[in-house]
This record gives C-alpha cells, sequence and structure tokens, in this order.
C-alpha cells in the first residue's frame, strides 16, 4: 500500500444502479429479421430487411415487399426501424418474402409516422412556387383565425378574473398622527 492512499477510502457503488433504470435500453440492433429503410444509394428511401450480418460495416439484405432484391449493403447507409420479421438466420427470398407478407409490413410502414413524414417531405419537394405561395396565403387566414379567437378568450378569461392580474381591493391607508414639532417663536429684538 502506498503511504499517501492511507487516508483515502474507496466507495464501492454503481452509478448505473440509480441512473439506468430510467433510461430505456437500446433496442434496435442489427440482426437477421430487423428492417431497415436505405437512406444512401440507388436504392433510397427502399425497405429492407437484414438476412445476415456479414463484417462490422457490411449485411446482407432483402427486400420482396418493396422490390429489392438480395444484396450486400454498407451499415451505414441503412436506419433500422422498429419492426423485426421472424425467420430463420439466412433464410431464402422465398421465406423472407412469406415473413414480410404475414406480418403485413408495408401496411405497417405506411401507418408509422415516420413514413408519413417521409412522405410529407416528397409531398413539399414537388411543390411548385405557386402551390407554397397557396400554402403561405392558407396559414396567413389560419393564424389569423387562431389569434382572434384566442384574445377573445383571453380578453373573457380576464374579465372573470381567471387570467391576468387578480384586482385585490384597496384597503385606505391609516394615516398616523404625529404630534407637530413646536413652533418656533419669532427672535425679540
Amino acid at each position: 500500500m502506498l503511504p499517501y492512499t492511507k487516508n483515502i477510502t474507496i466507495l464501492n457503488f454503481s452509478l448505473c444502479q440509480t441512473r439506468c433504470e430510467d433510461v430505456m435500453p437500446f433496442e434496435r440492433y442489427v440482426e437477421p429479421g430487423r428492417v431497415a429503410l436505405v437512406a444512401d444509394g440507388p436504392l433510397k428511401g427502399k425497405l429492407v430487411s437484414v438476412v445476415d450480418v456479414i463484417d462490422q460495416t457490411r449485411a446482407l439484405v432483402d427486400g420482396p415487399g418493396s422490390g429489392v432484391s438480395r444484396q450486400q449493403i454498407r451499415l451505414n447507409q441503412l436506419h433500422l426501424t422498429k419492426f423485426r420479421l421472424k425467420y430463420p438466420f439466412t433464410a431464402p427470398t422465398r421465406v423472407v418474402r412469406k415473413a414480410w407478407s404475414d406480418a403485413k409490413l408495408n401496411e405497417k410502414w405506411a401507418e408509422s409516422q415516420w413514413a408519413k413524414n417521409l412522405a410529407n417531405k416528397e409531398k413539399r419537394a414537388q411543390m411548385t412556387d405557386y402551390d407554397r405561395f397557396k400554402l403561405s396565403s392558407a396559414r396567413v387566414k389560419r393564424n389569423r383565425a387562431r389569434t382572434a379567437v384566442f384574445k377573445s378568450l383571453k380578453v373573457k378569461a380576464a374579465r372573470s378574473g381567471a387570467f391576468g392580474k387578480k384586482k385585490v381591493p384597496k384597503t385606505p391607508a391609516k394615516k398616523i398622527r404625529t404630534k407637530k414639532a413646536p413652533s418656533a417663536k419669532p427672535a425679540k429684538k
């Protein structure tokens, strides 16, 4: 034991015992059956399912429901989704196709918020200048109507006393009577 460590006490506790219980564990792993969205390359925007992990940077994927043939793809081109298909390791395409259709993956994907956001993004990209003008005009109308309703509700709430400064009845302050200082007498000549 070193001389300068005599007085040091070591506490054995784990920070993870207190903090990790509240945090959700990581759930999306690159595993056979995991459905992913291709984020880059010629297949961008298509759904695929991981069939096998080749190495730490590549996976064998198959997308029979989205028209993607079996091929290898880099993992940094994939965005993992919450969906997972059940089929054995290195299953042939017919098994993946059956699992895809049994899980009704295309319908589930279309209902997900992620797919809806991508569809909205695509719609915005296809908008013309006139479409953008119509959208901004509609927003102005909507915001004016919203502001008018908000102001009327605000005035109504202020009158009822539920909103704004509370009106407290004022009580008159009590006057404190003090003795007057003796008046100075004029000096005699």
